[in-house]
């Protein structure tokens, strides 16, 4: 079965059009650009190897700060080597290569703990955040929990729908 091809290919008409434009003097016509070669330029610098699911308070986590105790983290993303918290600015922020205990809650009380490495530290000034990106501390606690749980996040995140309000329950006086 072959498959549809959505790249236009405009190869030859700028070899037809490059000929047209010598035995022409038609300064109007416009120039065709080829952006493949843009296109091919800014994949090559993507920076990361793995997939990343971009999360906005989808699911309650927390963070142990010392000397102020757990404080509410937002996961901003999370793939399956490492997540990225923001926590507010009032709290401080951790330093790079300092090891950190997270907890993810999936109701007001069940939670999974688990370690992150700061990798990244930032600040994201019109949120008032810290963003921190960290890496799973690998062959610690709940380490295949985790791996389970970034890919249920994953696969659950690629099918998401927001409410709009738009469901209605009929028969409710019957």
């Amino acid at each position: 079965m072959s498959q549809l091809n959505n790249v236009i290919d405009f190869t030859e008409r700028l070899k037809a059009r490059k000929e047209n434009s010598k035995t022409s003097n038609n300064s109007a016509m416009t120039e065709v650009v080829d952006i493949s070669e843009k296109r091919q330029e800014m994949l090559s610098q993507e920076r990361r190897d793995v997939k990343r699911t971009i999360l906005t308070e989808f699911i309650g986590a927390f963070v142990i700060v010392p000397q102020v105790g757990l404080v509410k983290v937002a996961i901003y993303d999370i793939s399956e080597t490492g997540i990225a918290v923001d926590l507010d600015t009032k709290y401080g922020r951790f330093l790079n290569g300092e090891e950190i205990a997270l907890r993810v809650y999936l109701n007001h009380k069940t939670y999974f703990p688990f370690y992150v490495k700061i990798t990244n530290v930032r600040d994201i000034d019109d949120e008032g955040v810290v963003r921190h990106g960290a890496n799973f501390v690998p062959d610690s606690l709940n380490e295949q929990a985790l791996s389970h749980f970034v890919k249920f996040i994953e696969t659950v995140s690629a099918s998401l729908e927001t409410d709009m309000g738009d469901v209605m329950v009929s028969n409710l006086n019957k």
